[in-house]
């Protein structure tokens, strides 16, 4: 498929996409072919430009294509295969290494649904490279191609891809807000439709989702500390800002989870009550229905002595008896029961 076609599949080098920015007028769309004519023409081009490349690390020709053709970090190709893949953004050899976990297309709420994005920003190419399509990256390039919003710097491009995975995360917690709404009112109903394990399996998306996006505090100190000389000023106060908007949005995925929490405690209390209530009602029919067994197996015995085998009314007496020995046990479970 050709990048051209803006499509979600990737040209013989793996690229999906590529955009050159800097020029006047809306970014130029690139394939394979002129993203290596720029990269080699580097002495020629102007300073303000740079262009953004985005591979598929699926294709197997991607990695091999990055290696060949530009000269990234080696930290770069460390974080694709490293096991840890918490939200950072660190600095090496003078170029901003990202990783950034966002979700799938029609996100489900399902753990699956989680995948990772590694992005490489110097001041003059920014690379980024996924494995699944994703909601954020996808913003981003629909804000470029459509919304033709300006993007001065390889940085502000960073920025703008994590404001819109704030944006994400923002819907995602509007629609498991829906969600726990719908539950919470079926609740207090008193109808218990919804399974507790539906909220347990929300609240452990939202748990991951949390340590996954939650940008790692030292690494980003560090960055802001000290950027590399090419991050202008504005571009580290923004990237602050957008940091900073990012953990507005973790705190209300917090209070969604205690309230998720809070939730399942409740179900769990009247899943309780029921039960207590369905067990006092089968221990009042076995202790009424005590006498009577213990009286019928006592003079069902096949042996000689049974009392008023032979007595005209012996029938209605034992019926007296089992009632009068019902009542008594009913009275006292009755009693039991309003005292515990």
């Amino acid at each position: 498929m050709e990048t051209a076609g803006f499509t979600y599949g990737s040209d013989t080098s793996g690229l999906v996409w590529g955009f050159l920015f800097g020029r006047d007028g809306p970014p130029l769309a690139l394939d394979s072919t002129a993203a290596l004519a720029w990269l080699a023409d580097g002495a020629a081009r102007p300073a303000q430009e740079f262009v953004w490349l985005h591979f598929n690390l699926s294709h197997a020709a991607s990695e091999k294509w990055l290696m060949t053709h530009t000269q990234l970090a080696d930290e770069f190709y460390e974080t694709l295969h490293q096991g840890s893949r918490s939200t950072r953004i660190e600095q090496a050899e003078n170029t901003l290494i990202a990783v950034v976990n966002d979700v799938v297309h029609n996100f489900s709420f399902e753990a699956s649904d989680i995948s990772t994005m590694w992005a490489s920003v110097a001041q003059n190419l920014v690379i980024t490279a996924r494995r699944a399509p994703l909601q954020s990256i996808e913003r981003l390039r629909q804000a470029v191609i459509k919304n033709h919003e300006p993007i001065r710097s390889s940085v502000e491009l960073l920025i703008h891809l994590l404001r819109d995975q704030a944006d994400v995360l923002v819907n995602i917690v509007r629609d498991a807000v829906a969600r726990v709404d719908d539950i919470e009112d079926h609740l207090l109903a008193g109808r218990l439709v919804p399974k507790r394990e539906d909220l347990g399996a929300m609240r452990r998306v939202l748990v991951r989702l949390q340590r996954l996006l939650a940008p790692e505090p030292a690494a980003l100190f560090r960055l802001l500390q000290r950027p590399p000389a090419w991050v202008s000023e504005l571009d580290s106060l923004e990237l602050r800002q957008s940091t900073e908007e990012f953990s507005v949005v973790l705190s209300d995925m917090s209070s969604l989870q205690e309230r998720i929490k809070l939730l399942q405690e409740e179900i769990a209390a009247s899943v309780n009550e029921e039960n207590s209530r369905s067990l006092f009602v089968l221990t009042i029919v076995t202790v009424l229905a005590l006498p009577i067994n213990i009286i019928a197996g006592m003079l069902g015995m096949n042996v000689g002595g049974i009392p008023l085998a032979q007595h005209p009314q012996g029938f209605w007496i034992i019926v007296a008896i089992i009632v009068t020995f019902t009542v008594v046990a009913g009275w006292l479970v009755v009693r039991v029961q309003r005292n515990s």
